[in-house]
């Protein structure tokens, strides 16, 4: 094991998982923070985002919680993949709201966890709470 402290093996780990995180950086997300268990990811809503009720299409905000969620649980440098998750809707998003998700560890025993993730606009109006359960699995992001 080497010696980084656990936020700079959080941010490796991070950087590691972005370079082929495709799908995060296709839609316009960006990391805004992670740490041990926790991660904040960015996305500003643009037209392209938008249903047919001209609001956030609710799989847009699902996928910014996914990735906060996916981010806070790799944390650690041990690959560690989604086993089920859902999400609560609780207010519209529209075009233009910058959305922050925040992700952070509620439980990690052994190889499951248990991550909760909240979703707020720029004024921080709370619109989804999201709720992932992790699984590791073999491997890790990065060598140490």
């Amino acid at each position: 094991m080497s010696e980084l402290t656990s936020k700079v093996r959080a941010q490796k780990a991070a950087a590691a998982m972005w370079a082929s995180d495709f799908a995060s950086q296709h839609m316009g997300m960006q990391i805004v923070e992670v740490d041990e268990g926790r991660a904040v990811l960015s996305l500003k809503v643009q037209a392209h985002h938008c249903n047919g009720h001209g609001m956030c299409h609710g799989g847009v905000t699902y996928s910014l919680a996914d990735s906060a969620f996916a981010f806070a649980c790799n944390s650690r440098n041990q690959a560690t993949v989604a086993q089920h998750n859902q999400i609560s809707y609780l207010a519209p998003v529209h075009e233009g709201d910058v959305l922050m998700a925040e992700a952070r560890e509620v439980s990690l025993t052994g190889r499951s966890g248990l991550y909760d993730v909240t979703v707020r606009t720029q004024e921080g109006a709370v619109v989804a709470e999201f709720r992932g359960a992790s699984r590791a699995i073999k491997g890790a992001l990065f060598e140490e």
